[in-house]
């Protein structure tokens, strides 16, 4: 009996033993299986970062191209626009001042001192300088020629009582090249037909024409001018009456209106009284 004891106590301590090696065995293996997730976790997550870094090195190399590319374009640009400036500033030193010599300049006066000017007193229908140039033109050769355009004011009123609101000219100067030809026409032509065509639309009105003596063309240039100034100076006392002539008005118009004030002012006083009665023993 006690050896069978001995012997059960034997197989207990055994059982005991292979039971705790295998708890111990099993610990080291689920440490080792521990280990093992968080190392290949903790490879996982350098991995994504590696690839993340490397995204983002990417990135940043493909934002440092473009921004290098950039640069480039904008340096190309400016060299570009460097080139244009610089082709600029050859083209123009390249140009070439044009001088008058004194040769030059005193036929250009010879030949203004041997025009000749012609005065129209009127100016038919239906006619422009480029036809008076075109008419006056198969006589002699026409440097200038200046109409004078009749008044709107004129015009308007033609076309409210039912003319044509046509523009017209009152009056005009043509300059020939050669003296000697404005007095051949000037004394042939005055007083003659424009048109001797029935459908022509100048048929029965004629050239009234006068050469004008010692006449040059800077003397019209300069009565033109001074026309224009002395209308613009009309214009300007126009406006400067008709300014005075408002300011009275509204002066006026104030001055009524306060005067209206005072005058119901001065009623109602007077009215006062009565509404109440008469406070007098």
């Amino acid at each position: 009996e006690t050896s069978t004891k001995n012997n059960n106590r034997s197989i207990m301590k055994k059982y005991k033993q292979d039971v705790e090696d295998n708890s111990d065995n099993d610990d080291e293996q689920e440490s080792r299986s521990d280990d093992d997730t968080g190392s290949i976790q903790s490879r996982n997550s350098d991995d994504d970062s590696s690839d993340d870094d490397d995204i983002n090195n990417k990135s940043d190399d493909d934002d440092d191209d473009d921004e290098s590319q950039k640069d480039d374009n904008d340096d190309s640009q400016n060299d570009d626009e460097e080139d244009d400036d610089y082709i600029g500033k050859d083209n123009k030193k390249k140009k070439k001042v044009f001088k008058l010599s004194l040769d030059e300049t005193e036929d250009f006066n010879e030949k203004l001192r041997k025009r000749g000017v012609v005065y129209i007193s009127r100016i038919p229908p239906r006619m422009n300088p480029t036809k008076v140039k075109q008419l006056l033109s198969e006589f002699g050769v026409i440097t200038r020629v200046y109409l004078v355009e009749e008044d709107t004011t004129i015009r308007k009123r033609r076309r409210k009582n039912g003319g044509s609101g046509a523009q017209r000219y009152v009056e005009g100067w043509v300059e020939f090249e050669k003296k000697r030809i404005a007095k051949k026409i000037a004394t042939s032509l005055n007083t003659t037909s424009i048109s001797n065509v029935k459908r022509n639309v100048h048929y029965g009105e004629l050239w009234n024409m006068k050469y004008l003596h010692k006449f040059k063309w800077n003397h019209l240039t300069e009565k033109v001018a001074y026309e224009r100034r002395v209308r613009e100076q009309k214009l300007r006392i126009e406006l400067m009456q008709s300014k005075k002539e408002n300011a009275a008005y509204t002066a006026l118009v104030e001055s009524g209106k306060k005067l209206d004030l005072i005058e119901k002012r001065r009623k109602k006083r007077n009215a006062a009284p009565d509404d109440k009665g008469d406070f007098t023993n």
